[in-house]
């Protein structure tokens, strides 16, 4: 309830500096009204759970074409910032003139006589893009509504809640899948207001952003790894794993708190996080299994496989039969493959399904010897007895009086 109660006096302070501007400003502010390619912005909402981890939904929208771009994010570093906005700028095709967001520590480090003091990492993105980076006026509703309705029709769509339905995510994979599945949706819809498609208009701006760089910005990425063949890398003499379809790939990899955070950033979308590891100590690797593909069979797991004939009509008499054989190999049986063939022989003359089950029953009791198959499966015909459905007119079940023929006599 706190959190909830915090949350709505956030939201009632916000309507009433909103309200107060629009009262003091609101009749001599002319519309915005963008030209292709000068603007973008972007804003953050709170994402859903993976993994008990709450997670952050960058919210990039370009104010011409209104063309959205949502990225899933871990937290709001600037590595993860920049991150995002490379994704943004390759989604887009080109980076636009200015971008405009919240004075945040990753963008705004001071304000001195009211003028924001730029973020030096932040400022080197920017020249690295090719764009200005501008901070919003507080409380100005005017100034970032694009960002601010895409941050909430992407909560409405990705967050899971009892309205919508959506299940919970398993993987942070499965969120960026969502999330680019929901960037899809929304850009291919018809806009209200221009009547086009953010997708259709996209196709004009392009022609009025700048080019990008090849390479993406990484200053603040860390420092450069090679995945090695084992799907590994080092840092600070400690191992940790990566995807396996990095191998041989270049990564970057930074301490963020307790974490180590390896980014991919030369994949055709730009950066994007691939692994987050708890900071641990050489001699104490730290390994995932999902970055690795289902491992073969081990040891302990092998399955039979037929290579001859034999073999292939021996497995064919049923699961019975691969169970007495790896019990038999397991036992140091001897001249098994003669008994193989012994074993087809029995099942053409008993049929497949009796003689699977006097495998199954030779594999837990241990009997691999000569001639056991056929006790086995003679006992157990002995055990059933066949009884005629119906007495003919020949046969009677009566016991016959014939003995008593001479009784008294």
């Amino acid at each position: 309830m706190g959190y909830l109660g915090s949350e709505r006096t956030t939201r009632r302070a916000v309507a009433e500096a909103k309200r107060r501007w629009r009262a003091e400003h609101g009749r001599r502010t002319r519309p915005w009204i963008t030209e292709p390619g000068l603007w973008m912005q972007w804003d953050y909402g709170d994402g859903p759970e993976v993994g008990g981890r709450r997670t952050v939904l960058f919210c990039g929208w370009l104010a011409w074409s209104r063309f959205r771009v949502v990225v899933p994010l871990w937290d709001r570093t600037t590595a993860s910032v920049v991150m995002a906005l490379d994704r943004a700028f390759r989604r887009f095709g080109g980076a636009p003139t200015y971008a405009l967001t919240d004075n945040e520590r990753t963008v705004s480090v001071d304000h001195v006589a009211g003028i924001a003091v730029r973020n030096p990492q932040i400022v080197s993105v920017a020249r690295h893009y090719g764009l200005s980076i501008a901070t919003c006026v507080p409380a100005d509703p005017q100034s970032k509504g694009g960002a601010e309705a895409t941050v909430r029709i992407a909560k409405a769509d990705l967050v899971p809640t009892e309205h919508n339905l959506r299940a919970a995510y398993a993987t942070f994979g499965e969120l960026q899948r969502a999330c680019d599945g929901f960037c899809d949706r929304v850009n291919a819809r018809e806009q209200r207001i221009t009547r086009r498609a953010p997708v259709v208009m996209l196709a004009e701006e392009r022609e009025r952003l700048h080019k990008l760089p090849g390479l993406p910005h990484t200053v603040c990425f860390g420092q450069t790894r090679r995945v090695s063949w084992q799907s590994t890398i080092s840092v600070g003499g400690a191992i940790y794993s990566v995807p396996f379809s990095l191998v041989d790939e270049r990564v970057w990899a930074r301490v963020d708190g307790s974490e180590l955070v390896i980014v991919h950033a030369d994949g055709p979308d730009g950066p994007r996080e691939v692994a987050r590891h708890q900071l641990t100590t050489p001699g104490r690797p730290s390994i995932r299994d999902e970055h690795y593909p289902p491992r073969p069979a081990g040891a302990l797991e092998r399955k039979p496989r037929a290579r001859s004939a034999d073999e292939q009509a021996f497995l064919a008499i049923g699961p019975g039969a691969e169970r007495w054989l790896i019990a038999a190999a397991a036992a140091g049986t001897t001249k098994l493959r003669r008994k193989l063939t012994e074993a087809v022989a029995l099942a053409k003359l008993h049929g497949a399904e009796a003689l699977d089950e006097t495998l199954t029953v030779a594999a837990d009791a241990g009997r691999f010897g000569d001639g056991d198959l056929a006790a086995i499966l003679a006992h157990q015909g002995a055990r059933v007895i066949a009884f005629p459905a119906r007495a003919s007119e020949q046969a009677s079940l009566q016991r016959s009086t014939r003995s008593w023929e001479g009784f008294g006599a």
